[in-house]
């Protein structure tokens, strides 16, 4: 059995990652989200094990310690980490892995995994992400206001990317999704 491959999908807030990849799970067999730990409170609709493992301050902090996570960072003033062995074991059983985290997440993830690939999700602009976070109706105008400032520093990062893909059509930029993932699994895509 073969390794399965890493994929990192980043973008700034409100670009759609989430969206887009909900989309393309199910069309590509073998493909697993990882889900990550965080100290931020639920947002309405979320479950525990589902979009986050929600974790208090200090089980994070030990978990960092004991070198639990394969990425963390401090993202919007809360910090975010990805589980290192539940990613291992997927990939180890020659499932592929996507991490949806933020661009400070895939440099370490990159640092401590060669080989893996990344793909950047933007939207046309900057007032496209102010009004998607908007209709997400969960941050505060001071939240929005971080967003959108850290949303300007990620979108010069875009270069470091293998795949950069602009979503301005959902249907559109699943189906290129979906296609670059594939590529990347049966490995017409190196990095």
């Amino acid at each position: 059995m073969s390794t399965g491959r890493l994929i990192v999908i980043s973008g700034p807030s409100g670009a759609g990652k989430g969206t887009l990849v909900r989309h393309v799970l199910p069309r590509v067999p073998d493909l697993r989200l990882s889900i990550s730990a965080t100290t931020r409170p639920p947002r309405p609709g979320e479950e525990e094990g589902r979009e986050y493992f929600f974790l208090p301050g200090p089980e994070f902090d030990k978990r960092i310690a004991e070198g639990r996570f394969i990425e963390w960072a401090e993202v919007h003033g809360h910090r975010y980490g990805t589980p290192r062995e539940w990613v291992e074991e997927r990939l180890a059983d020659g499932e592929s892995v996507i991490l949806e985290i933020d661009v400070q997440g895939a440099r370490q993830v990159c640092e401590q995994r060669p080989g893996t690939h990344l793909v950047f999700v933007t939207a046309p602009s900057i007032d496209d992400l102010r009004a998607r976070i908007l209709l997400r109706g969960a941050e505060t105008e001071e939240e929005i206001a971080t967003r959108l400032a850290r949303a300007k520093e990620e979108l010069a990062l875009a270069g470091q990317y293998e795949h950069v893909i602009m979503n301005d059509d959902i249907e559109l930029a699943s189906d290129e999704l979906e296609n670059v993932i594939r590529d990347i699994i049966q490995g017409k895509v190196s990095c």
